[in-house]
């Protein structure tokens, strides 16, 4: 097993703003994948998260404290979640935002929650890292999985499709998705004629395509990430099979454009709205910009979101005590770039929306729904 630490002390942003006159220097570890196939995924919340510290610590900080981001790759690989947290107890965290994926977020989430760091998960959605655990310490700010297929099982339904496969990647987000479009459609009596797990990692999916064409699919749900979902879109027009694909936002993202190449043209998939596009975010949008930043993806501004949430909680307690912090988000409502943040007693959002959009060769995406 691997495990990374490393410090991201940026020149650009923090050594600069920070004086001898501030008292103390607070870190926040962001903890998701910088290795492995998911990478950009990581590579988004890292951005938002940096892009939110600057310019916090740009006026000035916070009551004297001024921010550090720290990273911990955890590869998205789930066994990596307890051994990421304990290194961050190790370490005397006290904020933590992430981790990215839902896999490594269930593994740290209660070792988080225990030892009292505030944790915040921007891009985590499986139902699991929350239902039943009356956690204090762990909160998210995006929705989770049922919100996000309720909003796709819905646009299946309008479809009027003749045979729907799912398929899913086995792990807790692919597969917990998968399970709650397919409950949904039930329930709309909407019949799924193949509920089928794929294997991660492999290359060759001909078969498993062969078998949906002789079936006569016309429609393929896909709970996981972009890796396989790239390479199920490219062999399956390989054999002239062209049902109507959907994926999670696991899936939105321009690496995918990389595998699946045309292809990908469009796939549907369900995202957050597109908050880059709000008028009152134009000042956020050009930081990012400034930095060589991209504010448009799935999670940058979440992370962002999630990252003014905490740096709120301490200026409204005067206190960087996680405790204090942690209260405080309970019992009130954060303004930020993805709307006002409000948390049930679970550490959910009492409200998120997702959106249908249809996603381009060329890396561009059309809202549909």
């Amino acid at each position: 097993m691997r495990r990374r630490l490393t410090s991201l002390c940026c020149a650009l942003g923090l050594v600069s703003v920070a004086s001898p006159s501030y008292a103390d220097v607070v870190k926040i570890a962001y903890v998701g994948p910088q290795t492995g196939a998911v990478t950009q995924y990581g590579n988004m919340i890292r951005d938002g998260i940096l892009t939110a510290v600057e310019q916090v610590n740009a006026t000035g900080g916070i009551d004297g404290h001024t921010f550090e981001l720290m990273s911990v790759d955890d590869a998205c690989e789930p066994k990596q979640g307890p051994i990421v947290a304990n290194a961050l107890v190790n370490q005397k965290i006290k904020f933590v935002i992430g981790p990215v994926c839902s896999g490594v977020a269930l593994g740290a989430a209660p070792i988080f929650d225990e030892q009292g760091i505030l944790m915040i998960a921007p891009s985590a959605t499986a139902a699991e890292v929350t239902d039943g655990k009356d956690y204090r310490f762990v909160f998210r700010a995006i929705g989770r999985n049922e919100e996000q297929a309720n909003k796709a099982a819905e646009f299946i339904a309008k479809g009027h499709y003749q045979k729907i496969a799912i398929l899913h990647d086995k792990r807790s987000y692919g597969q917990g998705m998968a399970r709650v479009v397919r409950d949904d459609l039930a329930k709309l009596n909407v019949p799924v004629a193949i509920f089928e797990g794929i294997s991660v990692g492999d290359s060759d999916y001909s078969s498993l395509i062969t078998s949906l064409k002789a079936k006569g699919v016309d429609f393929v749900y896909y709970g996981g990430y972009h890796p396989e979902l790239g390479l199920l879109l490219r062999q399956a027009k390989e054999q002239n099979f062209r049902p109507t694909f959907m994926g999670a936002e696991g899936a939105g993202n321009l690496e995918i454009n990389a595998i699946a190449g045309d292809a990908v043209d469009n796939l549907l998939v369900t995202l957050p709205t597109d908050f880059s596009g709000e008028p009152a975010n134009r000042t956020v949008v050009q930081q990012f910009k400034a930095k060589g930043r991209d504010a448009s993806g799935a999670y940058q501004l979440m992370a962002y979101a999630a990252t003014q949430a905490i740096m709120e909680g301490i200026r409204n307690t005067h206190s960087i005590d996680p405790a204090k912090v942690a209260d405080w988000l309970h019992a009130n409502t954060v303004k930020s770039v993805i709307g006002d943040l409000s948390w049930k007693p679970s550490g959910d959002l009492t409200n998120f929306k997702f959106e249908v959009f249809k996603w381009h060769k060329d890396g561009t995406k059309t809202l549909v729904e």
